[in-house]
């Protein structure tokens, strides 16, 4: 008797896990198909690595109440083996071949601009985020040229602090750059 109450525990906890995937599925996939399709440029690449992300979400089901953000955590192993394909793509010429099939025959010049412009309206945004004389540091290195000594003497500080100014403003760059990638993500 005590076996069948176990059995039945196991399978009406193995049904719910599935019925959890399943959801999970029908949330993700569609979005996580699109964001491989558009950087894999295949639709045939894009759904083995689907498969792949989704193999690895159901190997992991009696993990998921341990996971505190599945959707992040979805994203972020699509992430991975998009990275994987991608290596894999690079080292195999035969893949690399069909690969580059796939792109599109001409590049559209408007849009290379379309994304320069966006590129560089991001960047933008995270340099006015700086402090003032953090910015001004930034832009009479990046924008004018000046050199640390330059502006230290320019701005009468020394010239260890415009270089940890510097750096500092390029970690916060960098961190706004990551982040605005991350909601890339996220929203395709």
């Amino acid at each position: 008797m005590n076996d069948q109450v176990s059995h039945k525990n196991n399978y009406g906890e193995e049904h719910a896990l599935e019925m959890l995937f399943a959801d999970l599925f029908k949330k993700h996939e569609y979005r996580l198909h699109t964001l491989v399709l558009k950087l894999t440029r295949s639709n045939q690449y894009a759904r083995d690595i689907i498969q792949e992300v989704f193999l690895k979400l159901w190997e992991h089901r009696y993990h998921l109440h341990s996971i505190h953000n599945l959707e992040a955590w979805l994203y972020r192993l699509t992430e991975n083996k998009v990275i994987d394909f991608l290596r894999k793509a690079a080292a195999d010429s035969r893949l690399k071949e069909a690969i580059w099939k796939n792109q599109p025959g001409e590049l559209n010049e408007t849009e290379d601009n379309v994304v320069a412009r966006e590129y560089s309206q991001i960047i933008q945004k995270a340099v006015d985020l700086l402090p003032p004389q953090r910015k001004l540091i930034y832009q009479l290195n990046r924008e004018k040229g000046l050199n640390y000594q330059e502006i230290a003497d320019q701005l009468a500080i020394s010239k260890h602090t415009v270089k940890n100014q510097l750096s500092t403003a390029l970690q916060s760059i960098r961190l706004f750059l990551l982040k605005s990638a991350r909601l890339f993500f996220l929203l395709f």
